[in-house]
């Protein structure tokens, strides 16, 4: 099952179930279902799963349909409508958004090229993607070494397809990390419920991070991306896509096959879900979580500076339509922020 969250300029939000290229509006159905959010609310207050709910939903009524690959090419803004990221909060700061790295052969590849570039004699990287290869699997039931995590902050950050993702005016550059991402809701008994996955463009800023490892958690602080579809049936296994980079007609970059999924990490799925929501203030009832899961492959090495317009298309064909961002660059400005006495 796709799920897409999408607006209509004078309905506002909109919860649909991809079939093709069209959408069948769901809140048609119920108008409370204005977020996929709701939905899951519903099938908890029932004792059904997310899919049943809308099967029965989709069996009793017949809503109106979307042109769904219409809706693909818009960009927010737009007349007919747009699509909006497939799952997040009503209240984004309720929407927390992070991430693991290191967990594909070819994304420790990159980052020791990156923190040899600064001159390391050994990298923490590799020593790190060495741990998840020997703990990072573990046995049903039992605890297995913790990856690499980071929080890139709240469901402030979050874009949808076509929206765009910013280079500050404090970065360095911009930089596309082609993942899959876990969507999660804490259910009121606190326990973490898996919905499904999306692509994502995970956006950091690699040319920060090339000057010191350490400050890899503030590269991490940017907008990012997520979409076009939540797809709740997808195993996780072997999945693979390509993610390329344009600047008009030209491909700047084309990444090659993409291998995500469990058949190509060194660390489970359970495992790094584990790590993740064993921390207390990540099991709170109610909030939405999404999780990026890694890349095998960035662009950096082999790409010139990020100009504004340029377009990111991450393609893994099982998970539905691509997803396509543009890239906005605001000019260079080292001006401090003031803060004021209260």
């Amino acid at each position: 099952m796709h799920l897409i969250q999408f607006m209509l300029p004078r309905e506002g939000r909109r919860v649909g179930l991809v079939e093709g290229d069209i959408a069948h509006d769901l809140t048609a159905i119920d108008p409370a279902w204005t977020h996929v959010y709701h939905l899951f609310r519903t099938a908890r207050a029932t004792g059904r799963s997310l899919e049943e709910t809308v099967r029965q939903a989709l069996a009793e009524n017949q809503p109106p349909q979307i042109d769904y690959a219409a809706f693909w090419q818009a960009a927010p803004g737009g007349k007919q409508g747009w699509l909006l990221p497939p799952l997040d909060h009503p209240d984004p700061g309720h929407c927390y958004i992070g991430g693991t790295g290191l967990t594909h052969l070819g994304s420790t590849q990159a980052r020791d090229q990156m923190h040899k570039a600064a001159d390391l004699p050994q990298t923490d990287s590799e020593r790190m993607f060495q741990m998840g290869v020997q703990g990072g699997k573990p046995e049903p039931g039992k605890r297995g070494i913790a990856p690499e995590c980071f929080i890139k902050g709240t469901g402030v950050i979050l874009r949808g397809h076509r929206d765009k993702l910013d280079i500050p005016s404090y970065a360095r550059d911009g930089g596309e990390e082609p993942e899959v991402v876990g969507c999660y809701i804490i259910g009121e008994d606190g326990v973490p419920y898996r919905l499904g996955y999306a692509i994502g463009n995970e956006w950091s800023d690699h040319a920060m991070e090339r000057v010191n490892y350490l400050w890899l958690a503030p590269s991490k602080l940017r907008t990012c991306a997520m979409g076009p579809e939540l797809v709740t049936d997808e195993d996780f296994q072997d999945i693979r896509g390509r993610c390329r980079i344009l600047r008009g007609e030209n491909v700047l970059y084309d990444s090659g096959e993409l291998l995500t999924g469990e058949a190509h990490m060194s660390h489970s799925l359970a495992n790094m879900e584990d790590h993740h929501f064993k921390h207390d203030q990540f099991r709170v009832p109610g909030d939405v979580h999404l999780y990026f899961f890694g890349t095998m492959k960035l662009s950096f090495a082999s790409r010139g500076v990020f100009e504004g317009g340029d377009a990111i298309e991450i393609d893994f064909p099982s998970m539905g339509r691509p997803l396509v961002n543009t890239v906005r660059r605001y000019a260079p400005d080292n001006h401090p922020v003031q803060v004021r006495k209260a």
